[in-house]
């Protein structure tokens, strides 16, 4: 039997489970996977699309593009972190998509910043990005798993929050190209020392169980006997290896990409029109920024009571609920073009929205366990990304043929109303 190192029995000695530095570093990679999402880039559009001479449609393309080349790398990073870890992962994304926005800023033509996109910032947020965060979170935690991803998820809202106002201010002060360098130097110092220095790839290989569990607890857990837990280890399936063949064969893992994918058309489309979208009412700049930080803020504060009743509730009928409040958000908000209205619709938006990664991470990790989660949660990210993909052009394209976002956004709100409905059909998957 082997000893316990100096190092796993201090752990075991202190309080402190391992499992929320994980957490810590995820929440800094959250904030800098924030520089390169559909947001941020919104506020780039008008001075962008003016300086290098493109259209609307066209520089909604980038986006597709990134959601692609993110759909096709998921597999292969998913397998990746099976087999190792984050921690190398993280620290060369972070590495890779650092020095891409650097040389955001050196772009002089439209190509050029495409290519800096796709072949730099997009490859290296893969790395660096949920998947590798929200798979490495859900191996550490199994009892607690909601309420810890919606800790490192406040990372990617935060940023959010603060992220239109200080594009908008670094673009007025600096310029775009001078914002894209401040995004590059953050992300370096962000994700490549702490992944490095503080990654590890699962609990077992400290000595440790999940949830920071003892021994005792564990067998009370296999038992069925301990209260709350046993319900959660028997929903996680942790202890069940999935081959991507066997996933593919289920109708779970079917309904689960078909109810977030057919949303998620509609979510990357607003997230980069949004802000053009309300600068196009006629209002200021800075309302169109605060529109963004209140559906960043409500994204930022609503995560941990998703996250918490995700432990609690029944996840299907949470998902349900989440959508439709989306739903009525966007229903509100172009109900009329004061800013009541504005303001209330998308702050409903943001509180929906402030479910969506958790509760997508809790489904995947809680019907397919940990053992194979990182190729099966990677395999439903291709499949989803390729829904997701189409949002941005879809917005882009009818606003170039409609010269409006109404007709789109009448869409999202079906979508919505759609996915809500497939909702209810999600059930666990039997091995």
């Amino acid at each position: 039997m082997r000893t316990p190192s100096n190092q796993e029995q201090a752990t075991h000695e202190s309080k402190f489970f391992y499992g929320w530095t994980i957490v810590a570093v995820g929440f800094l990679a959250h904030i800098a996977s924030a520089f390169s999402i559909s947001s941020t880039l919104s506020v780039f559009l008008k001075p962008l699309s003016s300086d290098l001479g493109i259209s609307r449609g066209i520089f909604s393309l980038i986006r597709s593009g990134e959601i692609l080349i993110g759909a096709a790398a998921a597999p292969l990073v998913g397998t990746l972190i099976d087999r190792h870890g984050g921690r190398w992962l993280m620290a060369a994304g972070g590495l890779v998509s650092g020095a891409g926005f650097l040389l955001l800023g050196q772009a002089k033509d439209f190509w050029q910043f495409l290519l800096f996109r796709w072949l730099m910032v997009s490859p290296g947020d893969a790395l660096m990005g949920s998947l590798v965060v929200n798979v490495s979170i859900s191996r550490w935690f199994v009892r607690m798993r909601g309420r810890a991803l919606a800790l490192a998820n406040m990372g990617h809202g935060l940023a959010k929050v603060g992220m239109p106002l200080l594009a908008a201010s670094l673009i007025a002060y600096t310029g775009w190209r001078g914002a894209w360098g401040v995004f590059g130097l953050l992300t370096l110092a962000l994700v490549v020392g702490p992944s490095l220095l503080f990654m590890r790839r699962r609990p077992e290989d400290m000595g440790l169980l999940p949830d920071g569990r003892s021994t005792t607890e564990e067998e009370r857990i296999a038992s069925g006997s301990a209260t709350g837990v046993g319900r959660a280890r028997k929903s996680a399936n942790a202890d069940v290896a999935w081959s991507r063949r066997e996933a593919l064969r289920t109708s779970a893992f079917w309904l689960i990409v078909f109810t977030f994918g057919v949303a998620h058309v509609g979510v990357t489309g607003l997230n980069l029109h949004v802000f053009s979208f309300v600068s196009d009412q006629g209002h200021p700049t800075m309302v169109a920024a605060f529109v963004m930080s209140i559906i960043a803020f409500m994204q930022f504060s609503t995560p941990m009571v998703w996250g918490i009743l995700a432990e609690r509730s029944d996840i299907g009928r949470l998902i349900m609920a989440k959508f439709l409040i989306q739903a009525v958000g966007i229903l509100w908000a172009l109900s009329g073009p004061d800013l009541f209205s504005l303001y209330g619709g998308f702050f409903l938006y943001g509180i929906g929205m402030g479910g969506t990664s958790i509760l997508a991470e809790m489904i995947w990790a809680n019907y397919f366990g940990r053992i194979s989660l990182g190729k099966i949660r990677g395999m439903g990210s291709l499949l989803t990304s390729v829904f997701s993909a189409g949002g941005p052009p879809f917005f882009g394209l009818l606003f170039d043929y409609t010269q409006s976002y109404l007709l789109s956004f009448s869409i999202f709100i079906g979508l919505l109303f759609a996915s809500s409905l497939l909702s209810l059909f999600l059930r666990p998957p039997k091995k």
